[in-house]
């Protein structure tokens, strides 16, 4: 008796040993079933984690709280990044290290995206805007700390038409490396596709209804935005957060502001605001928040935040700028 329960026991642990590891390789066999994709800017990872779902693992490389004007990938980084199935990086010279991580990434294995490709580019020409001299632009040049974007505003998530347009690009590049799931993939971008048309019905809302058509912003990423609906930023910076401008261009500023009587400054969320803090004082208006999405803070990713939350109240701050009604 005592040998034949012995025997059970033996037998009831092997059972539980292989169910245990048959368990074990499933969950192993699904998670290498899963596409990996590495996004360089948060919004892209939000895109490609409402698209994917279930299907991939989505790694926004820059970590909540961090500017990713300042972010420069490890080498440890670079060395999971080459093993991706997908890495979708913005471009447009929005990534100062993204050729050193393409030069690592074995592109047989791993589909590289340019997103920039996959839309219409707005050049940038600060002489038009506030007509800068060339000892003036000079002045400025000394004032940028390498973190400039060149002659194209990177910033092209911020028009949700545009925004569209590269969130089905990564939806393309899904079905390419993932087949099997292409009606997955499909449909969740569809569902995507009508939340970017009502932002885009937001904003168009609120700036055909606003009574004025100018905001003075502490960073010029929000040419996409303006060019789409239709109204004018006045930038405090360039194209680099922490870029100061000249004496000559800050008394220009402050008085282009005063002269729109502007009641509001527009501060983002991720760097700090000194030089358009001092415009604010000088002009008398207030503060207000229009962020650029190029990542989320540490509150806003445990908040739940997304894409289309700060993009909403992105539009509900630029109604009060813009006197909407």
């Amino acid at each position: 008796m005592e040998r034949s329960v012995k025997a059970l026991t033996i037998l009831f642990m092997a059972v539980t040993l292989m169910i245990a590891g048959c368990s074990t390789g499933a969950q192993e066999s699904e998670q290498k079933e899963k596409l990996t994709v590495y996004a360089s800017v948060y919004p892209l990872a939000d895109f490609a984690q409402k698209i994917g779902g279930d299907q991939v693992e989505v790694i926004n490389m820059v970590p909540a709280g961090v500017d990713p004007h300042d972010f420069e990938p490890t080498a440890k980084e670079l060395a999971r990044l080459s093993e991706s199935d997908i890495f979708l990086y913005n471009g447009a010279g929005f990534e100062g290290w993204v050729d050193k991580a393409k030069g690592i990434v074995n592109q047989e294995q791993t589909e590289v995206v340019d997103l920039s490709q996959h839309v219409d580019l707005i050049a940038v020409d600060e002489h038009d805007e506030h007509g800068h001299d060339d000892e003036e632009h000079a002045d400025e040049a000394d004032h940028d700390d390498g973190h400039d974007h060149g002659d194209t505003d990177p910033h092209v998530w911020l028009d949700p038409n545009r925004a569209k347009q590269q969130a089905e690009a990564i939806r393309d590049v899904l079905i390419k490396k993932d087949p099997d799931h292409q009606s997955t993939y499909e449909e969740n971008y569809k569902a995507l596709e009508s939340r970017f048309d009502e932002l885009d019905a937001k904003f168009e809302e609120v700036v055909k209804s606003g009574k004025k058509d100018t905001i003075v912003v502490s960073h010029d990423a929000f040419s996409y935005l303006a060019d789409r609906y239709g109204f004018k930023q006045v930038a405090i910076s360039g194209l680099s957060p922490s870029a100061e401008p000249s004496a000559k261009k800050m008394k220009e500023i402050v008085d282009t502001a005063k002269e729109q009587k502007v009641d509001y400054i527009f501060f983002e969320t991720l760097v700090s605001g000194k030089v358009a803090e001092a415009v604010k004082n000088e002009v008398g208006a207030e503060a207000l928040v229009l962020n650029p999405l190029e990542g989320l803070t540490k509150k806003q990713e445990q908040d739940g935040e997304d894409y289309f939350s700060l993009m909403e109240a992105n539009a509900d701050n630029l109604a009060k700028a813009l006197e909407a009604e």
